[in-house]
Order: structure tokens, then C-alpha cells, then sequence
């Protein structure tokens, strides 16, 4: 398969939820005036992930047409996304019911998607450094988009334009033809206690899923601590969105690098020097030099995100059973998704009891430093599945 098929399958959805994240408390601001209800609901668009993530993942190891479940959580995706027109319309519990019911599908494109990488590109290490510019292409794209849309016109149409890119990654996904894992006859239950078995037995995957998680708890933490630093280094926010911007930047340059240029050392040597350069760059961010020094570090740091993410996948998929990949990698992904969660509300918690702007920062680069001790405790025999899997 090529490079442009697989990100006009995966880029499309993903950017559609990135965006939603931006464009909705937008939105519910302007109809309800209510900056907590702007933060309820996308906590409803995001929260039901990590729950949905094994019963997902178990139903995309058993099916035989794995890309009609993804191709149809991306419509309904685009259908709920554009719904959200209609907030102060129709009643509010039923934006909440069918965000939540956006939230429960949406690990069918972002873990579910990835466990298909290695068997529809023909190298899969690059097909996972593919597979990380796509989530960073989104991360960046997504806001980028809602942000020059509602410049020029209401938010709605931003909206109505996700929605747009949601039902164009259904196209995608339906002509890529994805294989099925396995199909087992297991139950599902079985099958999901299996892959929880597995992932918290297996001691190199426990390892590697939870310093894959906790560096998210830094990431998410980054935008919130970002505020604080500005309001402390120069008395209002404005700073912030170019420490967050460079972030972002940087992460996406790394991605496009590592496409191009895929790194060849073992994954878990990688990951362990990727999150260590990037824990030490942000804390170099905190020393009071001015603001350009404060972003190019920043930038940096995210650039040696993009690595990790690669070999992470790369990992991942080595350490997977057939007849549980998409499990792992979707209860993966949701773990990750509510560390990132849970990043932003220890860093707003942080910022909030006095601790300044360079504390919280540092905190986010101490996480990362403390990811890469997880991984330098990764077992040096271990990459491969044991014989018999």
C-alpha cells in the first residue's frame, strides 16, 4: 500500500477529532456562554475511549471485514460531528449522549487503524513511522484548521468542515482493504480478558505500555503548563500558544524526518533516548533566557517525540499475538489518550496552588525523563514474541 492511501485513510479522522477538541468548547461557549460546560463536553468526546478500547479491539481481531467497523465509526463520527450544529437547539443531554457515542468508536481509527499497519505496508517500520506523522499531521492540522476557519467565518461552518474530513477517511478506509487478524471463535469476553492477561503478564509490553503512557501524562500537561510559564515570565498568556505551537511543530518535523529517514536502532533504545532528550529539552526550556530560547527548546523537544512514537508502534506490534493486536493496540492508545487527560489536570492543579510557570514546565520534562527510566529497564532479550504466540 502506499504512503498517500494510508494517510488519506487515517489522516482524515483523526484530524477531524483534533479539531473537535478545539471547535466544540468554541461552540459551546458561544450558544450556552458556560466555559464548564465547554470542558464537560469534550471530556464526553474523549473519556468513553479508554473504556470502549478492549471490547473494540476484541471485535477487530475477530471480524473478517475490519475496515466496514472503521469506515462506519468514521460516518458515524462525521454524523455526530455534525450534529454539534445544532448545540442550543436541541436539548443538551442529547449532545452529551451522542458525543459519548462518538468517544466509544473513536478507537476503531486511532489504535485500531495502527494494528493494521504491518500487514498492509510492505516495511513495517516505516510503515509505523508513516502511521506517527499521521497522528501528528492531525494533531497539528486539526486546530490549525478550526483556528483559519472561524477567522473567516462562523465556527459552525469549522465544524461542518470535521465533519467533511471524518466521512472522507470512511472513503479511505474502504480502499484499503484491510485483512483480518484472525477471526476467532473465542468469546468476547474471553477474548478481552485474554488481551488483558497479556498485556499485564507480558513484561516487556507492561513496560512498554506504561512509559508509552506516562509520557502522554507530560504531553497533556505541556498546553496548561505552557499558560502558567508565560503568565509568570511575561504577565499574560499570549506566549502560550507559541510554546505550544513550536511543540507541535517540532513533533511534526520529526515525523516527516523519521519518514523519510527511518531510525534502524532497536525500538526500545529508541523510545528510551527519544523521551530522555525530550524530558531534558523541556527543562532547559525553564531557564530565563527569553522567549525564543524558551521555544526553540520547546521545538526540540517535540522533534525527539516523534522517534519514540515510531518505534513505540514498531514495538507494539512485535510484541502482539495475532488473534489480540488490535487489542493491544487500542487499549494502548486509550490509556494514552486519558494520560494526556490526566497531564492537563495535574498541570492546571500544579499552576493552580502557586507552584509558578518554570515548576510545572520542568514537572512535564521530569515525566519524560522518568518514561525513559520505565524504558531503560526494558529487558535486552526481549523484542520478539515468545516461541509459540
Amino acid at each position: 500500500m502506499s504512503t498517500k492511501r494510508f494517510l488519506a485513510a487515517s489522516v482524515p479522522p483523526r484530524l477531524a477529532m483534533a479539531g473537535s477538541a478545539v471547535a466544540l468548547p468554541i461552540l459551546a461557549i458561544e450558544q450556552t456562554g458556560d466555559i464548564g460546560i465547554a470542558g464537560a463536553l469534550v471530556a464526553a468526546s474523549l473519556a468513553p475511549s479508554v473504556i470502549a478500547a478492549p471490547l473494540v479491539g476484541a471485535a477487530l481481531d475477530r471480524t473478517r471485514r475490519p475496515g466496514v467497523m472503521i469506515a462506519f465509526s468514521c460516518l458515524l463520527t462525521a454524523a455526530v460531528t455534525a450534529a454539534m450544529t445544532l448545540l442550543g437547539a436541541i436539548p443538551l443531554v442529547v449532545i452529551f449522549i451522542l458525543l459519548i457515542l462518538a468517544g466509544a468508536v473513536s478507537p476503531f481509527y486511532m489504535g485500531g487503524l495502527s494494528s493494521f499497519v504491518a500487514d498492509v505496508m510492505p516495511h513495517s517500520r516505516r510503515g509505523f513511522a508513516i502511521d506517527a506523522l499521521s497522528y501528528n499531521i492531525s494533531a497539528v492540522g486539526g486546530p490549525a484548521a478550526v483556528a483559519l476557519l472561524t477567522l473567516f467565518a462562523p465556527v459552525q461552518i469549522a465544524v461542518l468542515a470535521l465533519t467533511a474530513s471524518a466521512a472522507l477517511g470512511a472513503m479511505g478506509v474502504f480502499r484499503m482493504g484491510l485483512p483480518s487478524h484472525a477471526g476467532t471463535s473465542k468469546s468476547v469476553l474471553s477474548a478481552i480478558t485474554g488481551g488483558v492477561k497479556w498485556m499485564l503478564g507480558h513484561r516487556p509490553l507492561a513496560l512498554l505500555t506504561a512509559a508509552s503512557t506516562l509520557s502522554q501524562v507530560g504531553q497533556g500537561g505541556l498546553a496548561v503548563a505552557a499558560i502558567a510559564f508565560s503568565l509568570e515570565r511575561v504577565g499574560s498568556p499570549d506566549q502560550a500558544a507559541f510554546v505550544v505551537t513550536a511543540f507541535a511543530v517540532g513533533a511534526l518535523a520529526g515525523s516527516l524526518y523519521e519518514t523519510l529517514r527511518p531510525t534502524r536502532s532497536r525500538p526500545q533504545k529508541v523510545m528510551m533516548l527519544g523521551f530522555l532528550m525530550t524530558g531534558l529539552l523541556t527543562i532547559g526550556a525553564t531557564i530565563d533566557l527569553g522567549i525564543v530560547w524558551t521555544v526553540v527548546f520547546i521545538g526540540l523537544s517535540g522533534f525527539f517525540t516523534a522517534s519514540p512514537v515510531a518505534a513505540m508502534l514498531s514495538l507494539r506490534n512485535q510484541l502482539s499475538p495475532t488473534h489480540l493486536k488490535a487489542q493491544v493496540f487500542t487499549v494502548g492508545a486509550g490509556l494514552r489518550a486519558t494520560a494526556f487527560a490526566a497531564g492537563a489536570a495535574l498541570a492546571g492543579t500544579a499552576a493552580a496552588t502557586g507552584a509558578g510557570g518554570a515548576i510545572p514546565i520542568a514537572g512535564v520534562g521530569l515525566v519524560w525523563v522518568a518514561s525513559a527510566a520505565l524504558m531503560a529497564a526494558y529487558p535486552r532479550d526481549h523484542t520478539q514474541l515468545p516461541p509459540g504466540m
